[in-house]
């Protein structure tokens, strides 16, 4: 195998994880309007799919990514469990605000070509 062969397969490999880590923040968009279920398919196909992106600019979205769903799930939690008290809501409405902001960050870093700085 030549040199120019195992570059186009290196790059081809890059071009597939890329599009499965847009893929996972699509999910995680979707989260916004089908109960969150995306967003467990999300950081599954996140751990699925890590191994492959170890040592790669690429690992940074998907650390990213993963962090970002268990920290909204623990948001979407205390906001469950304190909405009767009256301050669920701004739990809840400050998880919403955080995630958009981070799967904004994540997904520009991504058309950009370069990983997420946390």
């Amino acid at each position: 195998m030549n040199s120019f062969t195992t570059k186009q397969t290196a790059v081809d490999s890059l071009q597939t994880l890329k599009k499965i880590t847009a893929t996972v923040y699509l999910c995680q968009v979707l989260a916004f309007t089908l109960l969150g279920l995306p967003l467990l398919l999300g950081v599954a196909i996140n751990f699925y799919k890590r191994k492959e992106v170890e040592g790669t600019w690429l690992e940074s979205h998907f650390n990213s990514q993963i962090k970002t769903t268990w920290i909204a799930l623990a948001g979407f939690a205390i906001s469950g469990l304190t909405f009767e008290f009256g301050v669920g809501f701004v739990t809840l409405a400050m998880t919403l605000i955080w995630m958009i902001f981070r799967i904004a960050v994540g997904w520009y870093a991504l058309t950009d070509g370069k990983p997420v700085e946390d």
